[in-house]
């Protein structure tokens, strides 16, 4: 699996293009229906502001006219324009151990209930995590951290961390693995020192022998086409995500996010969130550490 370019206009370029005026109502409607049905987010008129500030800078380096824009954002998926207008009104806030209770659910039940099933069916599969979507990279990265800090196992499994998102621009930063000390305010120093190489005054970057062991790349869990691509993860961390989702679009996520499991896999959602209104394709486990939510195995009554 790869990822396309980064597809953001270097600095600088959108010197001397014309202004774009501000969206008229028809105008934001109109892209909010398209970033409805692309991304499944949906823009009410409390986020007009924000959204006509970041489509105003898009339409600007198109040249100024909202109309030949729009015509280039809807000829298809994968146009410049299209994912330009994704990367700017995606919401990308994350930091290293975000919400570690449920870190603490994969190393000491989640993992060790998969090694278990494994020794009983006589799998040789490596253990294969997740992280959707993994934003600037915390996330995968911190479960890396977690599984060689914490995960007895990791010496003797094969474990494959994949870190996918809808904006280039993030997976790019994650694939860099360089943060400040606001995403690092929650590393233990001694962890920080294992696992982090100073690059300036207050940066930090990811060492390269868990940088490297971290894959990337682009998915947009709303269309089932593309997410056919992912496929026999025991572990999915789709964390925070869903709370942007209306029930129609989270019904669709978690339909993909079925395909992505392997049978008896394991879904993390955020803190807040919960599938029980709109879904009951993936069953709740209740563990000490909180409720996880799993496919259920092939001839399960579940």
């Amino acid at each position: 699996m790869t990822s396309s370019p980064v597809l953001s206009a270097p600095v600088g370029e959108d010197a001397g293009r014309p202004e774009a005026p501000p969206l008229t109502l028809d105008q934001f409607v109109r892209v909010s229906e398209w970033v409805y049905r692309r991304t499944g987010i949906r823009f009410g008129p409390n986020k007009r502001y924000f959204v006509d500030k970041r489509v105003q800078a898009c339409v600007r380096q198109h040249g100024g006219n909202f109309e030949a824009w729009f015509t280039s954002v809807r000829a298809g998926a994968c146009t410049v324009s299209s994912q330009r207008l994704i990367n700017e009104l995606t919401v990308n806030e994350t930091y290293f151990l975000r919400e570690d209770r449920q870190f603490d659910a994969l190393v000491d039940s989640v993992l060790p209930r998969i090694r278990t099933d494994r020794r009983n069916t006589g799998d040789p599969a490596s253990i294969r995590i997740l992280s959707l979507p993994c934003a600037t990279g915390e996330e995968p990265y911190s479960i890396g951290i977690e599984l060689l800090e914490r995960w007895p196992d990791i010496a003797e499994v094969d474990v494959e961390i994949v870190g996918a998102d809808i904006d280039t621009r993030v997976l790019e930063q994650a694939r860099r693995g360089e943060y400040g000390e606001r995403s690092l305010q929650r590393v233990p120093p001694a962890v920080r020192s294992r696992w982090f190489e100073r690059t300036g005054p207050e940066l930090f970057r990811i060492k390269p022998e868990l940088r490297d062991a971290i894959e990337f790349s682009l998915a947009n869990i709303c269309e089932s086409d593309a997410m056919r691509s992912f496929r026999d993860f025991d572990v999915v961390f789709c964390r925070n995500l869903l709370i942007y989702f209306d029930e129609l679009s989270t019904r669709r996520a978690i339909e993909n996010l079925f395909g992505v499991l392997r049978p008896g896999g394991y879904l993390f959602l955020g803190l807040s969130e919960s599938m029980s209104r709109a879904s009951s394709i993936l069953e709740p486990v209740r563990l000490a550490e909180g409720i996880v939510y799993r496919r259920p195995r092939i001839g399960s009554a579940s």
